[in-house]
């Protein structure tokens, strides 16, 4: 493993600063600099009513997004953590303008002082332990039939020939599996493509409990759709992982509140021939009870149903035991274990390659510059020595069906390759408390398993690279443990 990654790409920026004269080509590179010590930036897209600002205040676990269709919605706005709170509206031409704002139904609004289409994007500061890791950006929806909106997100989004895109990573949500989802997701990875190495996406099949009629096994039947998605080889090759989230329950029950757990609870108290009655349809909890409406909004009916039922049987006895039990069931701990797996692991490699292709904008168009050109060769060989960059490109190739092997050999390599997180537990098959001596038996023992396959004569070429790869890899667990 190569810890130092971010420092090489620092210093071949630096260099390149130093190197190029236009002020213009400067800044980029300095912003690109600087975009290695920030968190990793997530996007979250997808079609509009998709979910996005709903998804992205379940995540934070506040009440942020707006999640009705004013202004707001038609810019991208960034979350990041900050101080205190705060916004910021940027203009096309570079300024930026603090603006007023406050709170409706916990959702930040902010006076934007001008029409929407005249500001490039928004930053809302929050103080956040969640925003620490990664700034999360909600995007205007795709296929709005306002043109205007979704060419933003696409224009935000999109990576080209001209330049990089400005997010690491994507968090896309599906409803139902579109050709549109799959031409939007292979103009977000752009040359990525070509170079081999999508890992920079999640898929997310959003509003899943609607998909079993909100009914108490409803995650159990959106479970089955992702993985049928999940195994679909044109979305695989773009999105491998594909998570089912009830977005609106994940939001509630991350805000639950006492009083709500009170409704629930003179619910679950009631005889349960009436309880069951009250429950059949959403019309049925709501009539004559502004009480059960609120909870019916903030919740939806698949969770009004699970948390009457956990209270019911004694699962839980209070409103920190709802919410936990009920963000357990809405998708979004898993959610947040992938995004730790694939992305926060990745986050030095996957800033690392938004920064060289900052670069690589940067170098376009200079045939017969001598600078340029030994810049663009050390770009290279960053991404072809870093063991980083190998793993991502291996695993795209895995993931896509195009590295031979028997199937227990491609699994065994993903994993190795960190296809299920990057700690070395999670590489070695091993539980998250394996002990050190544990984990370096395990090493060991696939370190010399696949250095066979790598000096096996009748090992193809290709197939006999990739297990060099993963060789080195176990070499660099072993470096981590402690002797």
């Amino acid at each position: 493993m190569n810890p130092g990654l971010t420092d090489q790409v620092a210093l071949l920026l630096n260099r390149a600063q130093r190197t190029l004269a236009e002020p213009a080509a400067r800044a980029l590179l300095a912003q690109a600099a600087q975009r290695l010590a920030e968190p990793l930036r997530v996007a979250i897209a997808g079609k509009v009513k998709a979910g996005k600002s709903t998804l992205l205040n379940a995540m934070v676990g506040e009440e942020l997004a707006p999640t009705d269709a004013g202004e707001c919605t038609r810019i991208v706005t960034w979350y990041q953590n900050g101080p205190r709170y705060r916004a910021t509206a940027h203009l096309p031409d570079g300024q930026a303008e603090q603006r007023p704002f406050d709170r409706a139904d916990g959702a930040v609004r902010i006076v934007l002082g001008r029409p929407a289409d005249e500001i490039d994007h928004l930053t809302v500061e929050v103080p956040s332990r969640r925003l620490r890791q990664h700034t999360l950006i909600d995007t205007p929806g795709l296929a709005s039939l306002s043109a205007d909106v979704s060419l933003r997100t696409m224009t935000f989004l999109e990576a080209d020939s001209e330049r990089a895109a400005e997010t690491d990573a994507v968090v896309y949500l599906l409803r139902h599996m579109h050709s549109s989802d799959l031409r939007f997701l292979e103009a977000f990875h752009g040359d990525d493509l070509v170079h081999g190495s999508p890992v920079n996406a999640i898929g997310v099949l959003s509003r899943a409990d609607e998909i079993g009629a909100c009914r108490l096994d409803a995650m159990e039947a959106a479970d089955r759709v992702a993985s049928r998605y999940q195994g679909d080889e044109r979305l695989r090759r773009l999105c491998p992982v594909v998570v089912p989230v009830a977005g609106l329950l994940a939001s509630g029950a991350a805000t639950l509140r006492e009083g709500e757990y009170a409704t629930l609870a003179r619910v679950a108290a009631a005889p349960e021939r009436d309880a069951v009655d009250l429950l059949l349809t959403a019309d049925r909890f709501t009539s004559s009870s502004v009480e059960r409406r609120r909870v019916l909004d903030r919740l939806g009916l698949f969770g009004v149903r699970t948390g009457v039922r956990l209270i019911r049987d004694g699962t839980v006895r209070s409103a920190a035991d709802l919410s936990r039990e009920l963000t357990a069931r809405s998708g979004l701990d898993r959610l947040r274990d992938t995004l730790a797996a694939q992305f926060v692991g990745r986050s030095q490699v996957l800033k690392a390659r938004s920064a060289l292709a900052a670069l690589d904008t940067v170098l376009r168009g200079r045939a017969g510059d001598r600078a340029a050109y030994e810049l663009a060769v050390a770009a290279e060989q960053i991404r072809a020595s870093a063991h980083e960059f190998v793993e991502v490109r291996l695993l795209h190739l895995l993931r896509s069906g195009r590295m031979p092997g028997r199937d227990d050999q491609q699994a065994e390599m993903a994993r190795l390759l960190g296809g299920d997180g990057t700690s070395p537990s999670e590489r070695l098959g091993l539980p998250a408390d394996a002990q050190p001596w544990q984990l370096a038996a395990e090493a060991e023992r696939a370190l010399r398993r696949w250095q066979q396959v790598a000096e096996h004569p009748l090992t193809g070429r290709e197939l006999g690279t990739a297990a060099r790869a993963v060789a080195r890899t176990c070499e660099g667990i072993l470096t981590t443990l402690p002797t």
